[in-house]
């Protein structure tokens, strides 16, 4: 069964070992989300993390990020690397010219929903071959001139990918997924992390609602809730993400 994890640290573990748990079982469009404010600017940082999953699995990975700004820091920071960086592209560049045959496998950093059609017809293009979204914000609602068809497009293609990792705190709460568990529902009572929730679907919205209320309900009441506990777990993951923006 999955636990919350302590620190940033121990999310990115976990959130490698569900990917390679889900590519083993054949799993092959993924995405990872740790929904942070602070982790969109450790983007790259997390990306370079991840890159022993797919050597570890004896594939050579290509990288892209969302813009070419972000690719080309990356070149800079990483250095001599042996795999290819690159960006996901406009709508006006040949896309067909960024995903090649021989290509293995293929990481995308931190796409947004201004890039999702390049984003769908590269995993389009990418066919069975390993294709991982980390950190995408394809989810944006706030990004403005994101019209209908737009929309569509997303729902439609976000609907093929897996989430094989995502951890959301929530206020006095946090939603965590570790492939190839259940969907988790945490809640802070009494100082600790409980387990108060498992689901088969990402839990959102109404439901969400009501699953907190609930247990939020069942806490003042004395009723049991869950012998599972995590303390410290926003404390404790909050102090890295302090530390990673300083």
């Amino acid at each position: 069964m999955a636990e919350l994890p302590n620190s940033l640290e121990e999310a990115i573990a976990q959130a490698k070992e569900a990917t390679i748990a889900a590519l083993n079982d054949g799993r092959t469009k993924l995405q990872v989300e740790l929904v942070f404010p602070e982790i969109a600017l450790q983007s790259q940082s997390i990306a370079e993390q991840f890159i022993p999953i797919f050597e570890q699995l004896g594939l050579q990975p290509k990288v892209f990020f969302s813009d070419t700004g972000a690719a080309a820091l990356a070149r800079r920071d990483w250095g001599e690397v042996p795999f290819k960086i690159d960006d996901v592209g406009t709508s006006r560049s040949p896309i067909e010219r960024k995903i090649q045959p021989d290509d293995e496998a293929f990481l995308l950093v931190a796409p947004t929903s201004v890039e999702v059609a390049q984003v769908e017809k590269l995993s389009n293009l990418a066919g069975d071959r390993p294709f991982v979204l980390l950190n995408p914000q394809l989810e944006d609602i706030y990004v403005v001139g994101l019209g209908y068809t737009a929309r569509q497009l997303r729902d439609r293609f976000l609907s093929t990918i897996e989430s094989c990792y995502y951890i959301r705190p929530l206020n006095g709460a946090a939603l965590l997924r570790v492939y190839p568990s259940l969907w988790q529902v945490w809640l802070e009572i009494n100082d600790e992390y409980q387990l108060i929730a498992e689901e088969p679907q990402k839990p959102v919205g109404d439901n969400l609602d009501q699953i907190l209320i609930k247990a939020s309900s069942n806490s003042v009441t004395g009723e049991p809730t869950s012998p599972i506990k995590k303390p410290g777990f926003l404390t404790n993951l909050q102090r890295f993400l302090n530390a990673l923006s300083r």
